[in-house]
């Protein structure tokens, strides 16, 4: 009990951005973020790498180590430490620190840490950009609200490609470039999805007429998923406004403005 009101200052600090202590840990915790990354990207450049590779290397372990002290203080400070080790962020913020270590072992292992780049939607929170994070909620809300709609368009998209694709390798064939179903397959998707290598092109009449259609179901493809979730998002921006405040029983964030407890566990916020 003696170490409980340590573990609820270390829990306000990491967890709370609406206290001074707390915006100054997520602002130094954004620039760590960010200088990481940085490194990263600059440590693949040989001509750089031979000059400061010693200067990366001490950086580099220095912001992994600070990350990995930061993971066990949120891990302690916690109620339930198991529902943040296996919560979104706790599985970034571990993704984030393992590359390193992982690097003693495996060659180039440590370039995976710009996956840390992920905790940039943590510090969403500071300097009251809470707006942000709203905003994404509206949009996981919208994208989770449209996946029975995006999985049947998939299929529809899935279906023509691979028909056209199949009727491609019988019109074309491997003389023209069209090897086999699955090359027909791949020159289907690169052209409804407007992308156009040009490393495989139709030469017969027929084939150009197919590709050409295909380009134009294309263009009508890519509106699809876009209205689709432009209507959810619509009509869930009626919905009253959420607030970042993290329940320390159960790590859920999605709480109401004026919410003093936890909708999901009852806790106090």
């Amino acid at each position: 009990m003696a170490d409980k009101p340590i573990k609820e200052k270390i829990y306000e600090v990491i967890f709370e951005a609406d206290t001074i202590t707390g915006k100054v840990f997520d602002i130094i915790l954004l620039v760590a973020i960010i200088l990481s990354v940085v490194i990263v990207m600059l440590d693949s450049v040989d001509g750089l790498v031979q000059k400061y590779g010693i200067l990366f290397t001490i950086i580099e372990w220095i912001l992994t180590i600070l990350f990995t002290i930061e993971y066990f203080l949120r891990i302690y400070s916690v109620k339930k430490p198991l529902k943040y080790i296996f919560s979104f962020y706790g599985i970034i913020d571990l993704l984030s620190i393992l590359p390193t270590y992982i690097g003693l072992f495996l060659a180039g292992g440590h370039y995976l840490m710009i996956i840390r780049i992920l905790r940039l939607l943590r510090v969403f929170r500071v300097l009251k950009l809470a707006r942000y994070v709203t905003a994404a909620r509206s949009l996981g809300a919208a994208l989770s609200s449209s996946k029975a709609k995006i999985i049947v368009f998939l299929e529809v998209v899935i279906s023509v490609v691979i028909i056209l694709g199949s009727i491609m390798y019988l019109v074309e064939g491997p003389e023209n470039g069209f090897t086999s179903i699955p090359v027909s397959i791949y020159w289907a998707i690169v052209t409804i999805t407007t992308v156009g290598y040009g490393d495989i092109a139709p030469q017969t009449v027929t084939g150009q007429l197919l590709a050409s259609v295909l380009m134009i179901i294309g263009y009508a493809i890519i509106a699809v998923p876009t209205g689709i979730i432009s209507s959810e998002m619509i009509r869930g921006s009626g919905q009253k406004g959420k607030t970042s405040r993290i329940c320390q029983n159960c790590m859920f964030e999605d709480h109401d403005l004026d919410a003093k407890y936890c909708k999901k566990c009852g806790g106090k916020l």
